[in-house]
């Protein structure tokens, strides 16, 4: 009986050998697999008789038997590309995907976009992610992350803020709109967005009329105005500030303002020039427009309008927002890739193609933007490649190679012993 049962102990040691080869083979033959997660073969005894029973001691073992195959889910090494849609997650986690069995989750970031301008997998499955708001802002919505619209409509200017400085030490005059130059302390130019998205260009003409009482005229070429004559200025907008005796803003009062540009750009466009929170608006005056005792001067001025324009590249941040940058010089947030992770990971099951699924051992995938509650981080331009090492899966070759051959030679062994009992009968 003895010898019997150690001709299934030594084919057990067969059998498991063959499985942790099988392991280390599928290891070895997805090195070059993107995002891929290496495993292990766990191993386990068999207790076949005790023979003090209960109280322990003197068992013999029937052999052994596979186990475990546990994932490795350890960081793999980051490569960079040139593609701007290769992403790599730095960290825990995993992108979500629309597969054809429901959520699929992978660590493979080798994706791009289809000709409907979504984002989708290298087998075309949809990447999951948050979409943005009109004003660009990244809102809870969860969806495709797709590009809209590679074109962008003209934006009229409806806002024009100006930070800058006026010389408290200028003369009083009194403004002539026809030499505003003769007639100003100081001009700035810039230029604005009509109703169709025409870039106009309009000077600001500012003249100190009283001791810290200054006017402001905006007045835009002829051959912008509907009208108008090429040469002669137009006024279209004008208002007065008034500053402390502190040179801080105190009050903004707006005087007229009717942009009506040409050429079909719509009529009584109206402007808003901001110069800062005045002190009647509740500001300190240190963020506004000053009259100080040093040359005018603009420190920056920004306005709300575009022409219309086409869409000229993409590109992802390590928080995985998607930009699109326009020819006009805009920018948009346009989506943010999302994570999914879980609570044990070497619960998930695999499904091949580079995807896993939930599965009751893994628990629900938890679904966040990158950097949050311990998910990685988005590494764009990059991916992630396979953790297996393969020097080490050459040592593990080696190893399972000798226990094989020594479980065999157990096997040759206990059939010779065999074969001498029945000999006795001869």
């Amino acid at each position: 009986m003895g010898i019997l049962s150690s001709l299934q102990t030594g084919i057990s040691g067969l059998e498991a050998s063959g499985s942790g080869m099988s392991v280390i083979s599928d290891n070895i033959a997805n090195s070059g697999t993107n995002g891929f997660k290496s495993s292990r073969a766990e191993f386990q005894d068999v207790l076949s008789v005790s023979l003090r029973g209960i109280d322990g001691g003197d068992q013999i073992g029937a052999g052994v038997r596979l186990a475990h195959v546990k994932p490795l889910f350890t960081q793999g090494s980051i490569k960079r590309t040139e593609n701007i849609t290769d992403l790599a997650i730095n960290g825990n986690g995993f992108f979500r995907v629309n597969a054809p069995f429901g959520p699929g989750y992978t660590r493979d970031g080798s994706l791009h976009f289809n000709k409907e301008g979504v984002l989708v997998s290298s087998d075309e499955y949809e990447v999951i992610g948050y979409e943005a708001k009109e004003d660009g802002t990244i809102s809870e919505k969860v969806g495709s992350v797709r590009l809209g619209s590679t074109t962008i409509p003209a934006q009229a200017t409806e806002f024009v803020k100006v930070n800058m400085n006026l010389d408290s030490r200028a003369d009083v005059l009194q403004f002539n709109p026809e030499k505003p130059e003769d007639t100003s302390t100081f001009n700035t130019s810039l230029t604005v967005y009509d109703n169709v998205g025409t870039a106009r260009l309009v000077t600001a003409y500012f003249n100190k009329t009283d001791k810290n009482l200054w006017e402001y005229h905006v007045m835009a070429d002829g051959k912008d105005a509907e009208g108008g004559t090429e040469g002669t200025l137009v006024e279209m907008a004008s208002g007065k500030l008034k500053f402390s005796p502190k040179g801080v803003l105190e009050e903004e009062q707006e005087g007229n303002n009717s942009f009506n540009f040409n050429k079909g750009a719509g009529q009584d466009q109206k402007i808003k020039f901001d110069f800062g929170i005045a002190l009647n608006e509740g500001g300190n005056g240190l963020e506004a427009t000053t009259q100080y005792g040093s040359n005018s001067a603009v420190a920056r001025h920004t306005q709300d309008g575009a022409s219309a324009a086409t869409l000229t590249s993409l590109s992802f941040n390590d928080s995985g927002i998607l930009t699109a940058v326009y020819n006009n010089g805009e920018s948009r947030d346009i989506a943010q890739i999302g994570i999914a992770k879980f609570e044990n990971n070497e619960g998930l099951f695999k499904v091949g193609k580079n995807l896993l699924k939930e599965s009751k051992l893994s628990g629900q995938a938890a679904f966040g933007k990158p950097g949050q509650a311990g998910r990685g981080s988005l590494l764009s331009k990059s991916i992630e490649l396979s953790n297996v090492d393969i020097a080490s899966e050459f040592v593990s070759l080696m190893t399972t190679q000798r226990d094989f051959q020594a479980n065999a030679r157990t096997i040759t062994t206990a059939d010779q012993m065999l074969q001498e009992i029945l000999n006795l009968k001869r």
